[in-house]
Order: C-alpha cells, then structure tokens, then sequence
C-alpha cells in the first residue's frame, strides 16, 4: 500500500491502494446507501404504518417530510464544517446518529414520538453523502476516479431502485417497524468499517462559519421542501400557508445570495459555480433525482393501479432496473478513460427518454416481461448517465473546494428529488381529475353514440348497480390517461435537457484526466 498526497490535493487526501482501497471503498459506499436506502423503504411502509399508529393520510406524510426536511436544510451544513473537524470523524457521527435514530423510529409508539426521531435521523443522514464522497475522492488518484464513482454509482443507486422491492416483501410478510430496523446492520457494519479502515487525514485551515449564510439558506431548503412535499395536499397557491412560506422562502434565498456574494466568507463559495462543468452537472443532476424518483411515484403504483398486481410484484418489478444500472455503472467507470463522457451521457439521456416514451403505450392489459425489459434498458441508461455525468461535474473544480461542492451538489439531488415527486404526483392528479370530467360529460343516456351502441347489462344507465360500473369504468380509464402523459411528460423533460451538455467541456481536450463526484 501507498499513502500519500496527490500535488495540489487537500491535506485530507490520502491514497490508498490495494485490499486496503477496496475495502474503504465498500464502507464508502455503504454509508450513503442507508440514507437513500431508507428512504426508498419508508414510503411503501407508510400506509401500513398509518393505521398500526391511528393517524390520518397527512398526518403519517408528516414521518417523510420531517426527514426530507432536515436532511435538506443540513446537507451544506457538515460539507461546510468538515474542514474544522475533518470528514472520518463528522461521518462516524452521522452514520452513529443516522442509525440510533433509526432504531428509535422502528421502536415508536406514537406519531409525535416517530416524528421527533425522523427529524434527528434526517439531520445526521445528511452528513453521510457528501462526506462519503468527498473522502472517496481523496483516497484514489485522479486517473482512477472513473472507477471509483462505478462503485459510488452502485452504493447510491440500490436504494431508490430496490428500496421499493425491499419495502414491499417487508410490507407483505412482515411490518412497517422493519422498515427502520433493516437500517441497523448495515448501518453498524458501515460504522465499524469507517472507523477501522478509513484515513483519518491531516486538517485544513480554518475558515470562519457564515452563520447568517446557513441560517438564510437553510429557511429557504425548508420551506421549499415544505411546499414540494405537501404542495398538493394543500391545493398549493390556494392555500394561504403555501404562499406565505413561497414568500419568505424567496426572501431568505435572496438574502443568502447577497451574503454570497458580498461575505469574504460565505456559507458556500460562489467559486464553485464558476466552473461550467460543475454548473452544468448540477443541473444535470437536479435533472437526475427529478427522473428518478418521478418514476418511482408512477411505475409501481401503475402497475398496481392498472394492471391489478400486488404491491410486492410492483416492488419486484423495478429490480431489473437496478441490475441494469448496476451493469452499466461498473462497464463505464472503466471506460470513461477512453470516451468522450458527454457522448455517453448523451446516449443514456436519448435512451431514457425512448424508454420512458415507451411506458406511455402500455394498457391496462400490462405486458409483464416487456415492462421488465424496459426497466432493464432503462436502468442500463441511468447507469451510463450518472457516472460519466459524475465525472465531468468534477473535473475542473480546485480540491479545496471540494466539500462545499459535494454537499451542493447532493444538495441539488434532494432538491430534484422533491420536484420529481411534486411535479409527476401532481401532475397525475390533475389530469385524473380532467379526464374524469371529460369522460364522465360523454357517459349519458342522451349521448347519441348509445343510441347505436348496446351496452351490456352491467352497464345499464337504468341499474344504480350498472351506473356505480360505470363510474368505476371512467375513474379507470381517466387515470390511464393521466398515466400515459406523465410519461411522455418524463421523456420531453429529458430530451429538452439534453443540449446542457453543449455547455460543459470535454476533460480529455482539456488535457485533464476524468474525475468524479456524486
């Protein structure tokens, strides 16, 4: 084994070779994958968990949203001050906290109780990804970086992906408690594995805590996640309470803006977005979390709604897309050495929009092994978007900004994340709602068409029996509709997306080798 610093690395850097390297790799990996992990879980537990503890639909929502919320707002918040006590320290801490709090939420008795512990487990899981990468970065060398975000890719897919599997075999055969404490062996594993294995690094300078900056930034975050998260059940800018929190959540916004641009410290160093490489990955990767879970709001419900299978096959079906994200992060992490990465991600992005497309034609009558064929494709897609778009994001941008990077730009994943689910579950109801009017005006015993057209006896517009089948029928098929065009919806998002990538530089014409973030 080597160890050593890198020329113009940051004191923490510290590379490793190999068993050693592999295995901190794996306790890495392992860290983030609880957080994303849990979430994914979480949310097919929630209906059970909804009557175990006598609470209504919004109210059990609060168990996400007090999580989402402060893993957002606290995100930038351990990347800013892991130059004061370094990253295996603050990330043992949040993987102790994450999973403690964990044990806690699966041990509760009350809704108020699980909410105080959800809270607390969002603050300290909002250390684990942008520590884990960053300390991931500092222990391979820069031509190697490609192969380092395959494994990253891999930790950070498996959640969203197969936390939907996981959650539904839980929800069926066991309870929403497990949901929580399944957490706990990986997260003790991690813990063990960071504390033994990972460098603990040299210190950086001291550089002064904005606190204006973070307490301005983090009123935004929380009103933003607040409003993307229960915008609909409150009718969004009908409500009152929504648009006095849009108004002074833009407010603080500004201000954070003013602070950073005008403090010779700030709470995130504007510098990072003069790099047009990690400019455009952000928005990149806003896009990405936007996507991805956009599509698990509507595919396993889909499936449910339309093709009448359990929740358990609906889980199980998104795990071909897993296995293909996985194929395809580890094929092109090796390969990014060779490629131009903005071709590669340029191909997924084309491809996961002729996938996303495709859900758009399915019926009621839902092909099984052709939707799996599609989630596989489309996960070997993601698998070739995220790591190469990883890669070039990070490129260009100085080590010592390194963190405030990382913790942005994980920032920017819950961020699209909240839009992903707001904009698509939204959208959905909406357009359920239109078409069942529109269907409903044509469904009448003066319409001309059933003049021609005998209906069958459980349809008759004479039988209170036949007009409740009638209803159910239009319900149906309006949702059906509002189904499909979320899904073109996806596809034309994605595809408007693609000319970003104009923007950004190659980083072999650079003369630079490909590195990586999250």
């Amino acid at each position: 084994m080597t160890r050593g610093a890198t020329a113009g690395a940051s004191a923490e850097d510290t590379i490793l070779t190999g068993m050693r390297l592999k295995l901190v790799t794996i306790a890495l990996i392992l860290a983030p994958l609880v957080q994303v992990f849990d979430t994914a879980i979480v949310s097919i537990a929630l209906r059970q968990m909804q009557g175990e503890l006598s609470a209504t639909q919004d109210q059990v929502a609060w168990v996400l949203t007090s999580y989402l919320i402060t893993l957002s707002v606290f995100t930038p918040l351990w990347g800013a001050i892991g130059a004061v006590f370094g990253r295996k320290r603050l990330l043992l801490i949040g993987i102790a906290g994450f999973t403690t709090f964990a044990l806690l939420s699966g041990l509760s008795t009350s809704l108020e109780e699980i909410l105080v512990w959800r809270a607390l487990q969002g603050f300290f899981g909002a250390a684990l990804l942008p520590l884990a990468m960053s300390t991931l970065l500092s222990i391979y060398k820069k031509e190697d970086f490609g192969i380092a975000m395959a494994w990253w890719g891999v930790g950070v897919m498996f959640g969203p992906v197969f936390g939907p599997t996981v959650g539904g075999y839980v929800v069926e055969y066991f309870n929403w408690r497990w949901a929580f404490y399944l957490n706990l062996p990986i997260g003790c594993v991690a813990l063990l594995m960071v504390w033994m294995l990972v460098p603990s690094g040299g210190k950086r300078p001291h550089r002064p805590f904005n606190y204006f900056g973070f307490v301005t930034l983090g009123i935004s975050i929380a009103t933003l996640q607040y409003i993307l998260d229960r915008g609909e059940r409150m009718d969004w800018f009908a409500s009152t309470t929504i648009l006095t929190l849009t108004l002074v959540g833009g407010a603080a916004f500004w201000l954070f803006l003013v602070n950073s641009f005008t403090s010779k410290t700030p709470f995130i160093d504007p510098a990072i977005f003069r790099d047009r490489n990690y400019l455009g990955g952000t928005l990149l990767r806003t896009l990405f979390g936007l996507l991805l879970f956009g599509s698990l709001v509507l595919v396993p419900p889909f499936v449910q709604d339309m093709g009448g299978y359990p929740v358990l096959t609906s889980g199980f079906v998104m795990a071909p897309r897993g296995a293909g994200t996985m194929l395809a992060s580890f094929f092109v992490g090796y390969i990014l050495k060779y490629v131009d990465p903005r071709k590669v991600i340029g191909v997924a992005m084309v491809l996961i929009a002729a996938t996303m497309w495709q859900l758009s034609t399915f019926t009621e009558d839902i092909d099984m092994p052709t939707i799996v064929i599609n989630n596989f494709i489309q996960g070997l897609a993601f698998g070739a978007f995220v790591v190469p778009l990883n890669s070039v994001a990070f490129t260009t941008l100085p080590s010592d900004l390194r963190d405030a990077g990382t913790s942005f730009y994980a920032l920017l994943n819950n961020i699209g994340r909240g839009f992903g689910v707001a904009i698509f579950s939204t959208y959905l109801a909406i357009l359920s709602q239109s078409n069942q009017a529109i269907l409903s005006a044509g469904v009448r015993a003066d319409n001309e068409v059933f003049r021609h057209l005998t209906l069958p006896p459980v349809w008759s517009f004479t039988d209170p029996a036949g007009l409740a089948a009638l209803d159910r029928l239009v319900v149906r098929q309006a949702k059906l509709l509002a189904y499909i065009a979320d899904f073109q919806l996806l596809a034309i998002v994605i595809a408007a997306c693609i000319p970003v990538l104009l923007f950004m530089n190659n980083p072999h014409k650079l003369g630079k080798p490909v590195v990586a973030g999250s």
